[in-house]
């Protein structure tokens, strides 16, 4: 469960007078399974989140509900060596905080930068597979059709969709790009190839976008680029187009499939550009 709905589900916890126990990492040293600040929700019957899996977390479970039969609202810190007392290959060493769940642990929540930025256009069998894999994570999707009565009332799963997962129904949906923040994702995959080129026109000439990917085949992105130029539109900006869309190497045309392999390819350019931007920001540290 991404840290966004772990947090909502944390106060609905409260909400509904649930006890339990937030576990948190608050220090980590050498190779680890999650880092600092990965949290986990531990009530008497279920546990939501996931510290790591593996000895350390049943460890974690054990102690957060025997704080929970105490019946005393209390707090602690516990330190785990994975390798020799738990057996786990990681080898590392982590602390763990054990805290009641109530409103001061959710006012201490820190908020979670998300992965990306993403327009999502388009709310057909793909779009709705796409849309349900990101409902599971840590990102934020503004979600476009014209069409109102294609967005379904549920994900693909039958689960509410979370409030990161934003759907918009607009007519002009081409002009909903320039609200997008500079370094955004954006999708297009609509039920036209007329709109999908004013809206792929439309994130081109701003510029700004950390990946434009249209679904088709190269024989669209061909008729797409050759139509683009004769708009003038800027060629550099043509060229960082990417169609078709999905990380290479997975077959498959089923909707599911193709939604798995595109928000991989997501993914990808996310860790490399955070990757990228942590380095600069290393090496300009290191210049002052």
């Amino acid at each position: 469960m991404s840290e966004l709905r772990l947090r909502d589900r944390a106060a609905a916890w409260i909400a509904a007078g649930e006890r339990a126990i937030v576990v948190a990492v608050v220090a980590a040293r050498g190779s680890v399974p999650r880092g600092i600040g990965t949290r986990m929700l531990v009530s008497a019957n279920e546990s939501i989140g996931t510290i790591g899996g593996g000895h350390l977390e049943l460890k974690a479970i054990t102690s957060a509900r025997a704080m929970l039969a105490g019946g005393a609202a209390q707090r602690g810190e516990q330190s785990f060596a994975l390798g020799p007392s738990l057996g786990q290959c990681c080898g590392g060493a982590v602390t763990l905080a054990f805290a009641p769940l109530d409103a001061e642990a959710i006012s201490c929540w820190p908020a979670r930068v998300p992965l990306l930025d993403l327009q999502l256009h388009g709310a057909g069998h793909v779009g709705c597979a796409i849309a349900t894999l990101l409902a599971t994570l840590d990102v934020r999707v503004d979600w476009f059709d014209q069409r109102d009565d294609e967005f379904g009332a549920t994900t693909t799963l039958g689960s509410p969709w979370p409030a990161h997962i934003r759907r918009v129904s607009i007519d002009t949906v081409e002009a909903e790009v320039g609200g997008a923040p500079g370094g955004a994702f954006y999708l297009v995959l609509t039920h036209e190839h007329a709109l999908d080129l004013r809206i792929v026109e439309a994130i081109l000439r701003r510029g700004d976008f950390a990946f434009c990917g249209l679904i088709g085949s190269k024989t669209k992105r061909a008729s797409f680029v050759r139509r683009l130029a004769e708009r003038s539109v800027d060629p550099t900006a043509i060229a960082r187009l990417t169609c078709p869309i999905g990380t290479e190497g997975i077959a498959g045309h089923e909707p599911e499939v193709i939604a798995a392999a595109v928000v991989a390819q997501l993914l990808q350019v996310a860790s490399r550009r955070a990757t990228m931007a942590a380095a600069q920001a290393t090496a300009l540290g290191a210049s002052r």
